[in-house]
């Protein structure tokens, strides 16, 4: 069984988040932590104060970055600002420093680009970590690997004694998810997107998900030879889809969790990472 101490703590966190989007606690503070997460299918930020408790937070759904990598630059540091800009007038303050992260195993091919929206929105960045590391700050998971599924790639983090030993990225996630549905349903793309998030049509979907999280599941098993990995610990947007982690139990013969709501772990974690000297 995982560890109740680190669950309890994810989700009591997330729970604060959730409420402080709807209702943000302004001028308790000296000084703000902002996580930046530039996902697949939503951009998160994440706003915590001087004692790493969520104060503020705001996300929206985009399309500006495919599998792990910035496919619109500008498109991504207007959000970024925009978002930026609200949570400013929220807490009356200025958000002058923020960390961000990336798919594991990325950091050569797409880590400036990341760091040059951060900064283009008007942020200096002070920490830039990969997503399931990210997660782990949250999660405080000691042994076993951490599988963020995000919208475009599976990102998979191994630990042994709180220390990250492996680390891989695959492209399969919920993009593929919205893919199946729209070829299904004869949906647009944006329509699946918007289906798939509805609770209601989760047991629904899940029969005909199957095969997507099935690939999910292959990849784990692959990334996991030579470990001795007897949890997984999922997170990722994509995980909030209902029962999917008893599919990917089934598949891999490995006990798997996912915390109450998979969405903000990361970048929360994200948020815990900041600091406030710049890179």
């Amino acid at each position: 069984m995982p560890e109740t101490k680190p669950f309890a703590y994810c989700d009591q966190l997330v729970k604060q988040f959730e409420a402080v989007i709807q209702k943000p606690i302004p001028g308790r503070s000296s000084f703000y932590y902002t996580g930046v997460d530039l996902g697949t299918a939503c951009v998160v930020l994440t706003v915590l104060d001087d004692s790493r408790k969520p104060v503020a937070g705001a996300y929206r759904y985009a399309d500006v970055v495919r599998d792990g990598m910035v496919v619109d630059y500008l498109g991504a540091i207007q959000i970024v600002r925009e978002l930026k800009a609200q949570l400013e007038q929220q807490l009356g303050v200025e958000l002058e420093y923020a960390a961000a992260a990336i798919p594991p195993g990325t950091d050569l091919l797409d880590a400036g680009a990341i760091k040059h929206v951060i900064q283009g929105a008007g942020f200096e960045v002070t920490a830039l970590l990969d997503e399931p590391t990210a997660a782990n700050a949250v999660l405080q998971i000691s042994n076993g690997a951490i599988v963020d599924i995000g919208g475009g790639t599976t990102g998979i983090s191994i630990l042994k004694d709180g220390k990250v030993v492996y680390v891989a990225d695959e492209a399969t996630g919920g993009t593929h998810f919205s893919l199946v549905i729209a070829g299904a349903y004869q949906m647009s793309f944006s329509e699946a997107d918007c289906f798939k998030r509805d609770p209601a049509h989760h047991q629904e979907l899940l029969p005909l998900l199957r095969p997507v999280i099935d690939k999910v599941a292959s990849i784990i098993n692959h990334h996991v030879v030579g470990h001795e990995v007897k949890e997984l610990y999922l997170v990722g947007g994509t995980c909030c889809l209902s029962g999917m982690e008893t599919i990917i139990e089934q598949k891999t013969g490995i006990a798997t969790y996912k915390p109450s709501n998979p969405l903000f772990v990361t970048p929360l974690g994200i948020a815990l990472n900041c600091t406030q000297e710049a890179m």
